[in-house]
């Protein structure tokens, strides 16, 4: 068994994709998505469904790592409230060198702050620094360093 990948539904992939590529260096992975035919409206069960996007390998797994599958339907159902406790997918994380420093550019590229910056000594695991924050369309992201 192997992990393969996690999907956002976007409002607008381009952007998010670009977003993704550029704060966290992810790698995009050919070819661009273009579904639509029989097959995707049997598969999602949606009649009609037309979904563009783009995978992206995420960071620290070498060619062969999981990727963030960024999809943009044609139909879409207006987002809930988001928030961090709600059920279902809560967020990604990403194990960062320098938090603040990797807040500051999810902040610059788009994105916003969620919570303040914590630091908490656990046993057994060391000093965890860790925020939340969201990319452009609200999904949360975890920026953690443990020393």
């Amino acid at each position: 068994m192997k992990y393969i990948h996690t999907n956002i539904v976007s409002n607008d992939w381009k952007k998010l994709a670009k977003f993704y590529e550029t704060v966290f260096k992810c790698e995009r992975v050919l070819p661009k998505r273009n579904l639509k035919g029989k097959w995707i409206d049997e598969g999602t069960g949606i009649n009609g469904v037309h979904i563009e996007g783009v995978h992206l390998r995420l960071p620290g797994y070498g060619e062969n790592g999981p990727t963030l599958e960024i999809f943009q339907y044609n139909k879409t159902f207006e987002p809930l409230n988001k928030q961090i406790n709600r059920q279902g997918l809560g967020h990604i994380a990403f194990r960062v060198n320098n938090v603040e420093k990797m807040l500051n550019s999810v902040i610059n590229a788009g994105g916003g702050k969620l919570s303040d910056i914590i630091r908490k000594k656990i046993v057994g695991l060391g000093k965890i620094i860790f925020v939340y924050a969201k990319d452009p369309e609200g999904n949360f992201i975890e920026l953690q360093k443990i020393e």
